[in-house]
């Protein structure tokens, strides 16, 4: 029942106040770990061969430090107090969803978007995306913004969550340790999972490990997608036929869900650095990409997050209970 109680925390923690500006967040120290390995190993490693080798070492380092020490940390505090020791796992646990920051994000570039200051908007929206924003049009800046929103649900909402449920039915472990793990690996791949210099070779490994990591919740984020669009097989039919053109074996699939939903198409031609990138298009254009598309979408990953947060909650439960009637049987 416990674990419930976590889940429930931090999802309510999530939902009303996100991640304040300033405030201290785990991943800024993963992030710092990860900054401080990496320029040392690119000092000091300068073959291809030595660079594969460290980058893997850094990533299981980062990604079961990470884990370790979280659960270490939560383990300190339930000998001290256990009541303190719930309210802290809901408090970690809420900093590896980002639903609320999603939105925030988005509707940061759109309340600008929609008074006509397309500048602005580019301005913002060039701190949440890596392509050049800077002549993007009032549609691109749509187009961009649905990806992006689209793209995170899956490794910034639904999949930490994904461990969390798993973490929850271990109690020797829980959800936090679980979370927090997925957590450095999606920002290991963020930050050094790049095909291009200088981390060409460090960096491989982290970005097949968040693959690996992110695929299967990545799946039942689409299934779940289909199921709440009251037409999975159409749903289902259109992410075969397109999601596995994108060569990303997970962020193709979620941007194509969404797509395929709200029946607009995602995808196209994106710059990143003064060079032209074509990106497979994503469902069809149905319908144009409008604001009302990314709100849709934000309410969407709400619904799926929702449904998975009862789910988890109702199988503790007979989990718990079940547990039980086992134990006092025997």
């Amino acid at each position: 029942m416990t674990s419930a109680v976590i889940l429930l925390l931090a999802a309510f923690l999530d939902y009303l106040i996100a991640d304040p500006w300033g405030w201290p967040h785990p991943v800024r120290v993963i992030g710092w770990v990860i900054s401080q390995l990496s320029k040392f190993c690119l000092k000091y490693c300068h073959t291809a061969l030595n660079q594969r080798l460290t980058g893997a070492l850094i990533a299981i380092l980062v990604i079961v430090g990470t884990g370790l020490m979280g659960w270490l940390i939560i383990f300190a505090i339930q000998i001290v107090d256990p009541v303190l020791a719930i309210v802290f796992q809901g408090i970690m646990l809420a900093s590896c969803f980002a639903a609320k920051s999603l939105k925030n994000a988005a509707m940061e570039v759109l309340a600008p978007l929609k008074m006509g200051n397309v500048t602005t908007a580019r301005e913002i929206l060039s701190n949440y995306v890596g392509r050049d924003t800077e002549n993007l049009s009032h549609t691109e800046i749509l187009r961009s913004l649905l990806e992006t929103v689209t793209e995170n649900a899956t490794d910034g909402v639904t999949a930490p969550l994904f461990y969390a449920i798993i973490g929850a039915f271990i109690p020797v472990i829980g959800s936090v340790p679980l979370a927090l793990a997925y957590k450095a690996s999606s920002t290991l791949d963020s930050m050094i999972g790049y095909k291009e210099s200088p981390y060409t070779y460090l960096g491989w490994f982290s970005a097949r490990c968040e693959d690996y990591l992110t695929w299967l919740p990545c799946r039942f984020t689409v299934i779940t997608l289909a199921i709440l669009s009251g037409k999975p097989g159409y749903v289902w039919q259109i992410c075969q036929r397109d999601a596995i053109k994108d060569p990303s074996p997970n962020s193709g699939w979620s941007e194509c869900a969404y797509a395929a939903v709200l029946g607009v198409q995602m995808g196209g031609i994106n710059w990143y650095r003064g060079i032209a990138k074509h990106k497979p298009l994503l469902g069809d254009a149905i319908y144009p990409i409008t604001e009302k598309s990314i709100d849709q979408a934000l309410q969407l990953t709400r619904y799926a997050f929702l449904l998975w947060l009862a789910l988890a909650t109702l199988g503790i439960i007979a989990y718990s209970r079940f547990s039980i009637i086992t134990l006092f049987w025997s």
